[in-house]
Formats: C-alpha cells, structure tokens, sequence
C-alpha cells in the first residue's frame, strides 16, 4: 500500500464518528415521516449513543478518547445555545430531548471533530515536532473560544487570532511515521475545509438552516470555513492537553 493510499485510509478510520452521524443524519432526513411516533432529532440523538457505545465495546475507541468526545459535547452544546439564540442558525424540527432551541445529538457533531482529531493521533502515531508550549496554546485556545461568543457584542478579533496562531505555529509539524511530515498550520486548514464541506452537505438535509438557507439551500456563508479552522486550534489544544503526549519535541525540523 502506498504512503497516499495508506494516509487515505488512516483518515476514514480516524472519521468514523463523524462519518456515522453524518450518514445518520442524511438517511433520516429521507426517509423520516412527520406522522412517526419519534422525533427525528431524538432518533439521532439515541442513533449517536449507539454509535458511541459501539466504537468502545469493539476497541475502536479508546476510554481517553471517549473523554474527549465528553469534553466536545459540552463544550458543543454550550455554544449551540448560545449561537441559536442569537439568530445565528436554526434547528427547525421538533425535538424533546432539547435544551432551549438545541436539540442534544448536536453537541456529537463537535464532538464528532474531537474524536477524529484524538483517535488520527493515535492512529498515525503522530508526534510534534516545534509546538509551542502547552499553557501558550491553551490560551489561545480559549481566546478563540470566547471571540465565538463576543464578536457578536464586540469587535470580530478573529484575524488577530488567527495572525496568533500563524505566529506560535509557523514553526510546528507533524511528523507522521513511514508517512512523512507535514505543517500543523497546514493540517489546521485541511481539516477545516473537511468540515466545512461536511456542514453544507449535512445543510442539504435541512437538519440546520443558516438565515441565508431558510427559503431554499444555499451553501453554508464561506466565512464559516474561517470559523472551523479556529476551531481546529480549540480541537487540537484540548486533544492535546488529554492526551498529554510526552513524545512531543520542542525543537523545530531542520
């Protein structure tokens, strides 16, 4: 197997969360009548736990990994009821297992890029080479998370962060064993761009709507493909700090 096709591979197995609920989510979106005794958001919320319960009794996850996804859920549906009272988007289908407007399998979907980012580590035994310091990237990480709440009240320091996070990371790759290594800042930006191709593929289902979706599809605004990227930084810090992998170097690759 080649390194391509061997890096392809790792990246399917790595997303298999994420797979399984967007697949999830796109299949009851088609088939899901409104006369049915369960709400469709409530079906994917068990459908998730089923997932999740899966993934560990068959070794495919670890229990580490497990509390990472727990971290992303809160974290997930915390900002989910904050975004969805602002206006920000909308889940417009009934749900009981809600809180507020939110219903609560969507706290999986962040958790969904936690579990991926967690489980491609450890499946590609990747290791940092020139990372900054844990506690610098952990601020960073919370700023990021705060400007998602305040530059809806206060000015948008989202490109100030992001010239941050070129400032701490230029410097940082990952080394990915018999598969080379690459720029983490690149890997930031990849990765978002995956997500953001899975938001408007799941939009199409109508299981969110953005302001600009509400009368017909339309694709997710291009200034969210910055916003997950952001989020790759919270991701990869928080993974990070669980993981607290002691294999990691300082120095940069010559």
């Amino acid at each position: 197997m080649t390194a391509i096709a061997a890096f392809i591979r790792l990246q399917f197995s790595a997303a298999i969360f994420g797979i399984l609920i967007l697949s999830a989510i796109m299949l009851t979106s088609f088939v899901w009548q409104d006369g049915w005794p369960v709400y469709r958001y409530d079906f994917l919320f068990v459908a998730v736990l089923a997932f999740q319960a899966w993934l560990l009794a068959t070794g495919r996850e670890t229990w580490a990994e497990a509390r990472v996804i727990l971290v992303f859920h809160i974290v997930g549906v915390i900002m989910e009821i904050f975004k969805t009272s602002v206006g920000a988007w909308i889940y417009p289908e009934p749900a009981f297992l809600r809180v507020g407007g939110v219903p609560l399998f969507t706290g999986f979907m962040y958790s969904a890029v936690g579990s991926y980012i967690a489980r491609g580590w450890r499946l590609s035994g990747m290791r940092l080479q020139g990372a900054p310091a844990e506690w610098a990237g952990g601020v960073l990480a919370l700023a990021i998370y705060v400007n998602f709440y305040s530059h809806h009240f206060l000015p948008d320091a989202r490109y100030v962060l992001m010239a941050v996070t070129v400032l701490l990371y230029w410097r940082c790759w990952a080394d990915f064993p018999s598969m080379g290594r690459v720029p983490v800042l690149l890997l930031f930006f990849l990765v978002g761009v995956l997500v953001y191709a899975a938001e408007n593929i799941g939009s199409v289902s109508g299981t969110w709507l953005y302001p600009n979706q509400l009368k017909e599809w339309a694709p997710v605004p291009i200034g969210k493909l910055g916003s997950w990227t952001l989020l790759m930084i919270v991701s990869f810090s928080l993974v990070r700090m669980v993981r607290r992998d002691t294999a990691d170097t300082k120095t940069a690759p010559k």
